[in-house]
């Protein structure tokens, strides 16, 4: 009769693992408005493991805080300003735990958290002998949701280190620019003054050097030198 069971029941669970594969490729990800906190709830038995991983990807300094409770509101774990983190717990009574992301702390910024909830269903002695195969189907489902989880936390560092160099990138090409520009702007303002300067130098050294002969005297065109032409051959009345 065991052997008419086993496989409907290896059926069921590639089925079901089949059916979860979706799931693993794609995390869940919030909002999380600032000032708000975002809260979700798994419903356990006893015994049953429960493993939750979460990143901050974008908002503010990349931080939030995560809490999670059991059926009676007692705090199991909690993690102040992290912008990464996971947690595993193992039920120790059948309810509802629940779990929060907070932006409670921040007034300006929102957060956008990715974030997989995944665990292990208990199955006691007394039930039915699991068949090789099946175990290692539930090792290999517990193995491709730890990759997934490490996949998942690659593809949001490598975004932030993006937006990163990015960022740089831009305040290196304007500083640049700006540099230019000011050195130009120091190049011309120097031709100028250079230009006006040899102008005005050009003009006194004409008006001062320019030897005249008066009367058989040789004299320079000075307003000092003139004075007494001007004062003698000029009537003032």
């Amino acid at each position: 009769m065991s052997q008419r069971r086993l496989p409907s029941r290896l059926a069921l669970f590639c089925i079901s693992l089949l059916a979860l594969s979706p799931a693993l490729i794609f995390a869940h990800k919030i909002h999380i408005p600032a000032s708000t906190k975002e809260c979700f709830f798994e419903d356990l038995h006893e015994h049953d493991q429960m493993t939750v991983t979460y990143q901050v990807g974008e908002g503010g300094h990349l931080d939030v805080d995560f809490w999670l409770t059991d059926p009676e509101g007692t705090i199991l774990t909690k993690q102040i300003r992290q912008s990464t983190g996971s947690t595993s717990i193992t039920a120790e009574k059948d309810g509802r735990y629940e779990y929060c992301f907070s932006n409670q702390m921040s007034t300006m910024a929102d957060k956008q958290v990715s974030f997989n909830v995944h665990g292990i269903i208990y199955i006691s002695e007394d039930d039915d002998i699991v068949a090789p195969v099946e175990r290692e189907i539930r090792s290999l489902a517990i193995g491709l949701l730890a990759v997934k989880d490490e996949q998942e936390y690659i593809v949001v560092r490598e975004r932030r280190h993006r937006d990163t160099a990015e960022s740089t990138n831009d305040r290196v090409k304007w500083w640049s620019v700006l540099q230019a520009v000011v050195l130009f702007s120091v190049v011309a303002w120097q031709i100028y003054y250079l230009k006006v300067s040899l102008t005005k130098s050009s003009a006194f050294a004409l008006l001062t050097d320019l030897p005249v002969i008066l009367r058989g005297k040789t004299y320079n065109l000075t307003l000092y030198t003139l004075r007494p032409f001007i004062f003698k051959f000029i009537p003032f009345t």
